[in-house]
């Protein structure tokens, strides 16, 4: 199965993130490693949907600072401060940020001038702390609803189980 990449596009939002969701579990089997869970996870969601930019922002000092991590697109922001950008205000609060129309947004970080919807997820670990966020532009104003914020917030919640 992990040499499959599925393309969900034109598939119904919520029979699609079922698909997905089976297959990160299936391709994650057996996988206790963070940082490969991360650039999986980056690839089929990104694929998946045909984002602009799908990736991760991880906690380099807690309750300060994000760095890029695993991600798929054009070149990201490398660093972000805690409550700065819709992901460090979804760092600071430690909740989910959809965004229909980042321009909108105040104090938006512009990484890729074609952004025009974003969704950030938190990614707690083990104990409830915060490893790091789930960033997902789109090229499309409203492109994410709670739909994709419970899909997402499920599969991220990989990071919090018990796994080995």
């Amino acid at each position: 199965m992990a040499e499959v990449t599925l393309d969900l596009r034109g598939t119904p939002k919520t029979a699609a993130y079922a698909e997905l969701q089976k297959h990160v579990e299936a391709v994650l089997e057996g996988i206790d490693d963070e940082i490969t869970a991360m650039a999986t996870m980056s690839c089929l969601l990104h694929h998946a949907f045909g984002h602009l930019w799908t990736g991760f922002y991880r906690v380099v000092q807690p309750g300060k600072l994000l760095r890029v991590g695993p991600y798929q697109g054009t070149l990201g922001c490398l660093e972000i401060t805690f409550g700065k950008g819709v992901c460090g205000v979804s760092a600071a609060t430690r909740e989910t940020v959809v965004v229909p129309d980042v321009h909108a947004f105040p104090g938006h970080i512009t990484c890729d001038g074609r952004s025009q919807s974003e969704i950030v997820v938190p990614v707690f670990g083990k104990n409830r702390e915060l490893i790091a966020v789930l960033d997902i532009d789109s090229e499309h104003k409203a492109t994410f609803d709670a739909v994709d914020q419970q899909a997402l917030e499920t599969m991220m919640g990989w990071f919090s189980r018990p796994r080995g």
